[in-house]
């Protein structure tokens, strides 16, 4: 059963989420602001900050909090130009990571169109800091990338760096992209995935190529369908499905709420597709539960 969006009707039951609380909560907190970090977590206003932060985990993002994309569902601050990208933001990355005692790190970024590879030497230099990690038990740090829609000549940066799982978002259906950014585009993000699997054919089977759909901006199922179609054939193992939350009056209205059943037929129609790893949740997010999709995808081998 869905809920329509206005009148007087009450919203889903799970839309209720926990507020932080707890010692780890202070303690990621403290790391971050020391080490001079920001995260998705706060900057997208993410809904399970709370569950994620209270177990010691974070998404991290770099390259800056301003985003040079203004897509209208993203509460992320966007502008022309962000900051000189941080020389340092490596380290300090490795060094929080290291802090925190995390054997699964979560990085993305914001899009910088305004920088000549858009970032991506940046972002595979935090890659590369992280892959030196080694875990208490001698293991490498995992390290899943959530990556902008990076193309022939700057992917290739990033994949080079080693991680594990390399994802890019398509968002939405083909039908409703222009609630992106003007410069990102449908067919663009398959190229990005595209790329990315023949990497890992290529190269044994790394990375892990995942994306993720936003559902409630008004798609009809035959288009969400078809979407995980077009990302099982760019080669696409890793499929993430969540419910898209308005995060302030400033962008795009929810269309609809769906309910929890319709996530979990969602969840069987993808796994009959082919997907290794479906995580598929009102409140599931790219990087949710990320070590298990991970896992689950065939990731679990040491690398």
């Amino acid at each position: 059963m869905t809920e329509a969006v206005g009148g007087d009707r009450r919203k889903p039951a799970w839309l209720k989420v926990g507020i932080p609380a707890g010692g780890n909560w202070r303690r990621v907190s403290g790391i971050l602001e020391r080490r001079g970090l920001a995260t998705v977590c706060d900057s997208a206003r993410c809904p399970n900050k709370a569950e994620c932060w209270g177990a010691a985990t974070a998404t991290f993002m770099v390259l800056g909090s301003v985003c040079t994309r203004g897509c209208r569902f993203c509460a992320v601050e966007h502008g022309k130009a962000g900051d000189p990208p941080r020389a340092e933001e490596p380290e300090e990355l490795a060094r929080a990571v290291a802090e925190l005692r995390l054997a699964y790190a979560v990085v993305t970024s914001v899009d910088r169109d305004d920088l000549p590879d858009r970032g991506a030497a940046h972002f595979a230099a935090c890659a590369r800091a992280l892959k030196a990690l080694r875990t208490p038990s001698g293991e490498s740090v995992r390290v899943e990338l959530l990556v902008p829609d990076y193309r022939e000549g700057e992917i290739e940066l990033i994949l080079d760096a080693g991680p594990d799982v390399l994802a890019h978002n398509v968002e939405t259906v083909e039908r409703l992209q222009s609630l992106r950014d003007a410069r990102a585009s449908y067919a663009g993000s398959l190229r990005t995935l595209s790329l990315a699997a023949s990497w890992a054919r290529e190269s044994g089977g790394c990375p892990v190529v995942k994306s993720s759909v936003m559902l409630g901006l008004g798609e009809e199922e035959s288009e969400v369908l078809r979407t995980m179609d077009d990302l099982r054939a760019a080669g696409c193992s890793s499929l993430v499905l969540g419910h898209y939350l308005r995060p302030s009056p400033m962008q795009v209205e929810v269309a609809r709420y769906l309910g929890t059943e319709e996530f979990e037929r969602y969840a069987e129609e993808a796994r009959s597709r082919g997907f290794d790893s479906v995580v598929s949740a009102p409140l599931a997010r790219t990087s949710y539960h990320a070590r298990a999709s991970f896992e689950t995808a065939g990731g679990s081998g040491t690398k």
